[in-house]
């Protein structure tokens, strides 16, 4: 059945809302079918996922309709990691956004959160830094993850359930304090948002 209309990425004319419209058709089917059905060629929607950009007028709402399209289909481990390596940045992105919604372990879909926290790619952070990251990051990554966030630019409210884990963190505080300690040093400006993350550190649990 067609989605809600509230449902549709924002900014589509009628040309776009059809075209994702049969989009999603095509997602709603590859969820349908078996797991171990024989697969010919690149399923419908995963070409869709690709031709986003082209379709929906706006990298917003394109971004939107790849994740509706990834929420749909749900597919498994092996075709979401395809689409993450093989992706742009904008498609990556829409992967990492994704991930609360889809059937993976969590060792799956950590797998992309921990590569994209490696690029430089501001975009990628702060879509690795979601809800997926808050559930699933052990504590060690999730500090690294938040430094990252402050050396790359991205802002602290982009980090999700940072409230809540920051809260009482002493060990963050102690990477904190080195990092500011460090950007002094060397002459360099501290991120605004790192006396904010750090106040949040002193919370009690």
């Amino acid at each position: 059945m067609p989605i809600a209309h509230e449902e549709l990425p924002a900014g589509l004319g009628p040309r776009g809302a059809a075209w994702v419209e049969a989009a999603l058709g095509e997602a709603r089917e590859a969820a349908r079918r078996a797991p171990d059905a024989p697969r010919r060629g690149v399923p419908a929607w995963e070409l869709r996922f690709a031709a986003a950009g082209r379709a929906c007028g706006s990298p917003r709402a394109a971004e939107a309709a790849r994740v509706l399209l990834l929420r749909t289909a749900r597919p498994d481990a092996a075709a979401v990691r395809r689409l993450y390596e093989r992706g742009t940045g904008a498609e990556r992105r829409a992967v990492l956004l994704a991930l609360p919604h889809l059937p993976l372990a969590p060792e799956e879909g950590l797998v992309l959160v921990q590569d994209a926290l490696r690029a430089n790619d501001t975009g990628l952070v702060a879509a690795a830094v979601g809800p997926f990251a808050a559930a699933h990051l052990d504590a060690h990554a999730w500090r690294h993850a938040v430094l990252k966030c402050l050396f790359t630019g991205v802002a602290a409210a982009a980090v999700a359930g940072l409230s809540d884990r920051a809260r009482g963190d002493g060990e963050l505080a102690r990477m904190l304090g080195d990092f500011a300690a460090e950007r002094t040093a060397a002459g360099r400006a501290v991120p605004g948002d790192l006396s904010h993350v750090l106040a949040l550190t002193a919370k009690e649990v």
